[in-house]
């Protein structure tokens, strides 16, 4: 019995185009998952949206990771620390070592005044990640937590270490004078204080602390 060709081609063609159809209806999808439209309302500053997806797709796929990620996120900035505590747990069930989920801990744990238990996540972050995205909020988290602790040379280096990340952020050059100030290393503090008023002349803060320091070294 003779086959025509056509009809053998139409049958390999069909699954073909089948298949191409799944792919790009999967890629459209995945492109507009629910985390994805979380991530872009929590961007958007409309946190309490991002929250509802994020519950919407957990209660669908507990496991989803992404959602833990966004939810917290966007609860840390609402100050509902006890909320994103239990969703960032949750996430780390899932993924131990996705290191926006360790940051994540370090930064509810800070918040929380729990200084000790954050700065433990956050120095697993630096082992895990010492280039990654969050890295320079980490250390200057870190750095404050030095300064809680009275460990003022140790947050002189944390903070100089975010600053070299992120020179132009005016409000960690002051942090940075004070812990130098604080350390008894004048002349750099005064550096530092300078620095952030040549960024952002109107800190008081850093006013205040120039004013200081020019006095005391005066008197020396």
């Amino acid at each position: 019995m003779k086959i025509k060709t056509e009809n053998t081609f139409y049958f390999f063609k069909k699954p073909l185009l089948i298949s191409i159809l799944l792919l790009f209806t999967f890629s459209v999808y995945a492109q507009n998952r629910p985390s994805d439209d979380a991530l872009a309302e929590y961007r958007a500053g409309n946190l309490e949206r991002a929250i509802q997806i994020c519950r919407d797709e957990i209660n669908e796929n507990p496991n989803n990771l992404e959602s833990h990620v966004v939810i917290s996120w966007s609860l840390i900035r609402l100050n509902r620390f006890e909320e994103a505590l239990r969703y960032a747990r949750a996430g780390r069930a899932i993924h131990r070592f996705d290191v926006r989920i360790i940051e994540i801990l370090g930064e509810i744990y800070y918040y929380q005044g729990l200084n000790n238990e954050s700065l433990q996540y956050f120095q697993e972050y630096i082992s895990l990640a010492p280039q990654g995205q969050r890295i320079e909020n980490v250390y200057y988290f870190i750095g404050e937590i030095f300064i809680r602790q009275g460990r003022f040379r140790h947050a002189d280096i944390a903070i100089t270490t975010a600053v070299h990340w992120v020179p132009g952020n005016a409000a960690w050059w002051v942090r940075l004078g004070f812990a130098r100030e604080n350390a008894g290393d004048l002349s750099s503090a005064l550096e530092a204080y300078e620095r952030a008023l040549s960024l952002n002349s109107q800190l008081s803060d850093a006013q205040r602390g120039l004013e200081r320091i020019r006095r005391t070294m005066s008197s020396q």
